[in-house]
């Protein structure tokens, strides 16, 4: 019996010190997290994503960032999985084609003036796949020589420059081993180590409009390009960064206090915006925000004992002075960890997802999306 009373006793030294003193990656910041306002009032619980048309994707999943172009002739839906691929749908027969591979984790897109698909692949930096399907690299590097190590989302101004986000400077997606693992560690270090960054296809230059964010994610220019929106995944938040006129290099605060996790952005046909909650917030989590060292002790547990994401459909749409215009929900999560929503102006509304098997969407006449009041800084 003492010797069983022994082992036990080294046991709990041997944990004790394990999870107190095992070297992990992250350092984390204290900060303060806000309470969560739950699902209620404007974020009651819905069933509008209940019952979504899905069509099968080929070979991989992870349909993170959708957008439409033309393609060979006729408008196809865009998007990109996990194993690099992008793939092509036609939207009235929904046949799927897969047009290139980037090599890499390919997340935001968006087409130019010009015909290209530009790309923030995440391993790779920002890209440019031409109407043929070649791929070249546009940047991997700031012109300081900051390595760009986590392009997550873009969007274009009508000048060409390419404004996209780099999430996180010290968890690299490749060198983290995935875009969801850099992800984590960004969030439970929560060390503002994000950035948004421009690309002017002019000189090529790579310059830092923004830095101090917390895993800076989705990317939208506002009508005009007056100014950029960008989902603050870390914060719960949408912030506003003004781009031209008196206002030029304020930044305020468009949404605020989330009820889950911001994702992807997208710029609706009438001026709105689409978002994606791709997850309800962690309590856990939130309660750890001014306990740095706990939540390095959370790190050192078992994936299965930490916080994780929960399968919870959720997509809004809302106007460039704040106002929440639509929520379309899913409680049963049955497409899973939903990022954001796309509205070609064709009928439909897309949904896109972090590891969904499927391209996801519901019908969307153009009258169910209000028309937005003009924004007033």
């Amino acid at each position: 019996m003492k010797i069983i009373l022994r082992l036990l006793a080294l046991l709990i030294v041997a944990g004790t010190v394990y999870l107190l003193f095992w070297p992990v990656p992250i350092k984390p910041v204290l900060w303060d997290a806000p309470q969560s306002p739950g699902y209620v009032g404007a974020w009651a619980p819905n069933h509008k994503l209940s019952n979504l048309e899905m069509t099968s994707l080929p070979q991989s999943d992870g349909p993170e960032d959708i957008s439409a172009g033309n393609w060979q002739g006729s408008l196809h839906i865009i998007t990109a999985l996990h194993d690099g691929s992008i793939v092509a749908q036609e939207p009235d027969s929904g046949q799927i084609t897969t047009i290139a591979n980037t090599g890499g984790r390919p997340l935001g897109l968006e087409f130019d003036r010009a015909g290209n698909l530009i790309i923030a692949d995440a391993y790779r930096g920002l890209l440019s796949m031409d109407t043929t399907g070649k791929i070249t690299v546009l940047a991997d590097h700031t012109d300081d020589g900051s390595l760009i190590s986590y392009a997550d989302d873009l969007d274009i101004a009508s000048d060409g420059r390419i404004f996209f986000s780099d999430a996180s400077t010290r968890f690299g997606a490749k060198a983290a081993g995935g875009t969801l693992q850099g992800s984590l560690l960004a969030l439970m270090e929560h060390s503002n180590d994000g950035r948004i960054l421009v690309y002017d296809p002019g000189d090529k230059s790579v310059n830092v409009v923004l830095e101090g964010l917390t895993f800076p994610n989705g990317i939208a220019m506002c009508p005009k390009d007056k100014c950029l929106l960008v989902a603050e995944t870390g914060t719960y938040a949408v912030k506003r960064v003004w781009l031209n006129g008196n206002e030029a290099g304020q930044i305020d605060t468009l949404l605020n206090n989330l009820p889950g996790f911001p994702d992807n952005l997208n710029l609706a046909p009438d001026g709105s915006f689409w978002l994606g909650l791709t997850s309800p917030r962690a309590d856990a989590l939130d309660k750890l925000s001014k306990k740095p060292l706990v939540r390095m002790i959370v790190q050192r547990l078992p994936a299965f004992m930490r916080p994780k994401a929960q399968n919870y459909g959720f997509v809004l749409n809302f106007s460039l002075d704040g106002q929440i215009l639509n929520v379309l929900q899913d409680p049963a999560g049955g497409y899973p960890l939903t990022t954001g929503a796309f509205e070609p102006g064709n009928g439909w509304l897309y949904i896109s997802s972090l590891n969904a098997t499927e391209l996801a969407r519901l019908p969307w006449p153009k009258s169910k999306t209000a028309k937005p009041e003009p924004a007033q800084p």
